[in-house]
């Protein structure tokens, strides 16, 4: 089930690849099957990447064109990404890129509805405001192969980190090592990749998220600029991307020591006396915050 999970991270991020490279880099099909081919010959190397290239290859026998840009953009589903979503919810794990994946698909199942939309927003000026990106494709094309790197990552963790929680709570000793080879011997996921995240494992059997394994937390730093630049791209050109961003809020949230939750747990002190903790003084603790804000004020 986390395998097909990953699954749907892997489809969305290679799909937000082509959209930005297609809609902001101008690239042709021809293009595209020409630089996933060159991806599948490095890090990337994966069966997903491999039938990208050949799906932009293969034209229309029905038509003019190639049959990419006659496929429906509405994406169906079984249900796995769900109950993978589902699951870790359960157990309080995140992942955002594989969530984001699975809301991207239901979004592409309101086509008539997006139709709709699109005019409403074109007729009010949207498009027009969205200014035409001058870009270096070659800069493009190598920022978009280490954004889907990146953001690869993050959705491996998140899989990985769902396996644990799951092996723990079920008693299963799972092996994470063991499970990225069996993956690479034969699935849809099959990738160079996983030979990565085993040796990841045999370095560290424990080891908390992939982002921290030497080898990998070295590589998000090396891609962060491209991979910040890529997204950026793509919001000011209206373009969305999900899957990256997502992963990329996932990177830079789990890298920081101090998140802004405390503002939240505190608003649930304020309206729930739900308590919190203090960074200096151990313990619960409860403020009235109503009397001491209407104090203030008198």
């Amino acid at each position: 089930m986390v395998h097909n999970g990953i699954e749907y991270g892997d489809m969305q991020l290679i799909a937000e690849a082509y959209d930005v490279l297609k809609s902001v880099g101008k690239l042709s099909n021809e293009e595209l099957k020409d630089v996933f081919t060159e991806w599948n010959k490095g890090e990337l190397l994966s069966f997903l990447v491999e039938i990208t290239a050949d799906i932009f290859g293969i034209k229309d026998d029905k038509g003019e064109g190639h049959l990419v840009d006659k496929v429906l953009d509405k994406t169906g589903m079984k249900g796995t990404g769900k109950w993978t979503v589902q699951q870790a919810a359960d157990l309080s794990i995140a992942a955002p890129t594989i969530a984001a994946s699975l809301d991207s698909r239901f979004l592409s199942g309101l086509k008539e509805e997006r139709v709709i939309a699109a005019k409403v927003f074109n007729a009010g000026g949207v498009e027009d405001s969205l200014s035409n990106q001058v870009v270096d494709k070659k800069k493009l094309i190598d920022d978009v192969r280490q954004a889907l790197y990146a953001s690869k990552i993050c959705s491996y963790a998140q899989g990985m980190n769902l396996i644990r929680a799951k092996s723990e709570e079920k008693g299963w000793d799972l092996k994470l090592g063991e499970l990225a080879r069996i993956w690479k011997g034969g699935c849809i996921i099959r990738a160079i990749f996983l030979d990565r995240i085993k040796k990841a494992y045999d370095r560290d059997a424990n080891l908390a998220n992939l982002l921290i394994d030497p080898e990998f937390s070295k590589e998000m730093i090396e891609r962060q600029s491209a991979w910040r630049r890529v997204v950026c791209l793509a919001v000011s050109s209206g373009i969305s991307t999900p899957g990256m961003s997502s992963s990329l809020a996932y990177f830079d949230s789990y890298r920081r020591d101090r998140l802004p939750a405390n503002l939240v747990q505190a608003q649930r002190d304020y309206f729930g006396a739900h308590t919190y903790e203090r960074v200096d003084i151990p313990g619960s603790y409860h403020t009235e915050w109503f009397k001491l804000a209407k104090h203030s004020k008198i």
